[in-house]
């Protein structure tokens, strides 16, 4: 009722300012200023909930139907269709726990008193929680994932012995059914915006045991190269829509917004394709003076609109969350950078649960993903939390930041030109 009476005390005094002007310059007495006589409301004109109209929903495939055909059609993932609808299901439940941060009470550092991950990282209480699931749901909807590494923990963790507390009772392992692939996933992109309401989201890749290989929880079977044996990728966004991207190698990439109304997962985003080139780019420029000449001649081009792809001054956009950066440039083009410094010379982002993951989406959706110096998914990693510079987006802009790197780097790079080339990482490919 008060809301109603400022209202309309604010109608009366337009409605006097409107008067006072006309007397003061007659042009204003035939003013097109007009306030409307019913802009007062009452109780009884204001509508009811029943009589608003409900706005009509599009006829959507859901995600569960979606997978079910895509695995259909091509065998070699029908293995991963409980894997993947376990990790909708996870989705779902991490963006309840997002959404509820603030009114049950889990922001903030888990251990007060403990120290940092392995990362070197504080963990966030939504950390710890979003990672539980992610194992629970990984390990527990089949035997196609024999072992997964996650961005929080020291170590891979067996599915059945590590995560599910299972017993072989009495079985040896050759007479266990095992599966072919291991998981890797940061289940909290970005947690530190939390605090501010600002996106996060959960990143995850699939790999495939090479044939003639025993898939197990050691570090050693995580060890492979991108290219040949990442299968599968996706992440959840978790911003002012829930999003959930997918691609199975081969298939395309596809996302799938979350229906408040059902709780369930829509295909809106059919067959992405990044634009060729983008005027958007997303570098953590508080590190300007610590990145290599290139990099640092780079956003000068692109600043001053020198940039040969862009043809004019670009524009700048920067959450600091991985996953909404690299969904943006996902869908508008343009180039998302996490090059290396002076004080983290490979780079801050993970191989394998961040940058190799991402490689695939972006190559699958017509784009590119490079260190620098070579093509990112070419890296063989030399331990599960190996680090890596990372620039992902349209082909075009990624290509001129390798040339930037290729022709731009002096004598005072050598050193990191060492460290990122291509062939330092994969020495060991065969």
């Amino acid at each position: 009722m008060w809301s109603i009476l400022l209202i309309c005390i604010g109608v009366s005094r337009v409605g006097g300012f409107v008067g006072g002007l006309s007397k003061l310059n007659p042009r204003w007495s035939n003013s097109r200023i007009k306030v409307p006589s019913n802009l007062c409301l009452t109780p009884d004109s204001i509508p009811s909930p029943d009589s608003i109209p409900s706005p009509k929903k599009k006829k959507l495939q859901p995600f569960l139907r979606f997978l079910e055909v895509e695995c259909w059609k091509k065998r070699e993932f029908r293995d991963l269709e409980p894997v993947l609808r376990a990790v909708m299901a996870a989705c779902q439940q991490m963006n309840r726990l997002v959404q509820r941060a603030q009114t049950d009470d889990l922001y903030g550092v888990a251990d007060p008193s403990g120290g940092a991950n392995v990362q070197g990282e504080v963990q966030q209480q939504l950390d710890v929680l979003c990672n539980t699931i992610m194992l629970q749901s990984l390990c527990g909807c089949s035997d196609a994932i024999v072992a997964v590494a996650s961005e929080e923990e020291d170590l891979p963790r067996n599915c059945r012995t590590d995560v599910l507390k299972q017993q072989s009772m009495g079985s040896t392992p050759a007479t266990l059914k095992m599966g072919q692939f291991v998981a890797c996933f940061d289940p909290l992109d970005g947690s530190k915006n939390i605090d501010s309401s600002l996106p996060v989201g959960t990143v995850f890749g699939i790999f495939r045991v090479p044939p003639g290989t025993t898939a197990d929880a050691s570090e050693k079977t995580f060890l492979m190269r991108g290219d040949s044996c990442l299968v599968a990728a996706g992440y959840c966004l978790y911003s002012a829509t829930t999003v959930l991207v997918l691609t199975l190698k081969g298939s395309g990439v596809h996302g799938f917004t979350l229906d408040p109304d059902t709780g369930l997962f829509l295909h809106t985003l059919r067959d992405i394709r990044i634009p060729p080139k983008g005027h958007i780019y997303s570098f953590n420029e508080a590190y300007f003076h610590d990145y290599n000449h290139a990099v640092q001649r780079y956003l000068n081009a692109l600043k001053s609109g020198n940039s040969a792809t862009m043809g004019k001054r670009a524009n700048a956009r920067y959450v600091g969350a991985l996953v909404a950066d690299v969904h943006n440039i996902l869908i508008n083009g343009g180039i998302y950078g996490y090059p290396a410094t002076t004080a983290h010379p490979s780079g801050k982002l993970r191989l394998l649960y961040e940058s190799a993951p991402m490689a695939l989406i972006l190559e699958q959706a017509g784009g590119a993903a490079s260190t620098g110096y070579g093509r990112l998914l070419d890296v063989i990693p030399q331990s599960i939390h190996q680090r890596v510079p990372t620039f992902l987006g349209s082909v075009e802009n990624i290509y001129e930041i390798d040339q930037f790197h290729e022709y731009y780097t002096d004598e005072n790079d050598e050193k990191t030109k060492e460290v990122q080339s291509i062939d330092y990482y994969i020495q060991n490919m065969a």
